[in-house]
């Protein structure tokens, strides 16, 4: 996968994992991008041959959101959900994260800023994990 020069990875401790990039849009049209489900679907898939046919979205403080992914070819699928807890639109959503299958221990916490700069909005994700 080729990543842009305004994607990076970082690990600010040893139960975060923080991804930024750059997007030559506006941060309302951003925010929605990440938060409205006709436009998540777009671009929120796996590798080529896999769908998502649920994608729900309850934009508010207690709201939940849900996707899953299917691999079309042999109808494998990958769950996961949470709910919100903060959303200020259109700078920040954070929400809980929990996979269906049990990836890591526990859960995870999700913070989700948008800032608008000079012709581009800046987002950062941190997923802050229960351990290790």
């Amino acid at each position: 996968m080729i990543y842009p020069d305004n994607f990076s990875v970082t690990t600010p401790s040893d139960l975060e994992i923080e991804v930024t990039r750059d997007f030559h849009a506006p941060r309302a049209l951003v925010f929605d991008a990440f938060t409205r489900p006709e436009l998540v679907r777009q671009w929120l898939l796996g590798p080529d041959g896999w769908s998502m046919p649920v994608c729900e979205i309850d934009l508010r403080v207690g709201g939940k959101y849900r996707y899953v992914w299917r691999r079309d070819s042999d109808g494998t699928q990958m769950g996961m959900g949470g709910e919100f807890h903060e959303i200020s639109v259109p700078e920040k959503t954070v929400a809980t994260e929990r996979f269906d299958q049990s990836w890591y221990p526990g859960g995870a916490l999700d913070t989700t800023l948008f800032v608008a700069g000079d012709a581009l909005t800046h987002v950062t994700i941190n997923v802050r994990y229960e351990s290790r």
